[in-house]
């Protein structure tokens, strides 16, 4: 039996079923049970905001929703909600993420938001996931954090009534209002 206090390797991870309610962080299985309502929800939104996205078209990178194996080192495999993947990078999509994407959203709730706050960002920020947004449902707030000389600077804090902006792709703008409506 695999549980959180047993370290095991990322091929003993890899050959869980998929789907299996875990994430493998720092080298551990955590417990990931399945998303709430409220973060499907919030994450379809998102969606709905990147397929509006006037460059979208024109963009050749890939635009994946999660949850997506992003695999960045031996012992961190996340199952991120979104990830963008540059063009120029676009030899790590396989059949997983095999490396740090351009930018990573996270959408918190109860059972993730200490790992996507602290470990999986620290790992994010190691590994030169050059934007990492976090959309907060309870708060109803976003953050985004931009990587500068390989350390994460909080570049925007969004609240409900704001728009929150990419720097990694021009253009795209995240209005919160529409994003956290009815929730």
């Amino acid at each position: 039996m695999l549980t959180a206090e047993k370290k095991i390797t990322l091929e003993e991870y890899l050959q869980l079923p998929i789907g299996a309610p875990f994430q493998y962080i720092d080298g551990r299985l955590v417990d990931w049970p399945s998303r709430t309502p409220i973060h499907q929800f919030v994450l379809g939104q998102i969606c709905q905001t990147l397929g509006n996205y006037s460059d979208l078209t024109q963009n050749k990178g890939w635009f994946i929703i999660g949850p997506i194996e992003v695999i960045l080192d031996n012992y961190n495999s996340y199952q991120s909600d979104f990830v963008y993947v540059a063009v120029d990078k676009t030899e790590i999509v396989k059949d997983y993420i095999y490396g740090a994407p351009n930018m990573v959203i996270e959408v918190l709730w109860d059972k993730n938001a200490y790992y996507d706050l602290r470990p999986k960002k620290d790992t994010y920020e190691k590994h030169g996931v050059k934007e990492y947004i976090i959309f907060d449902p309870i708060e109803e707030t976003a953050e985004l954090h931009m990587l500068h000389d390989n350390t994460y600077k909080l570049h925007q804090k969004a609240y409900k009534s704001d728009e929150l902006t990419s720097i990694v792709l021009p253009g795209l703008t995240f209005n919160l209002s529409k994003i956290f409506r009815d929730i």
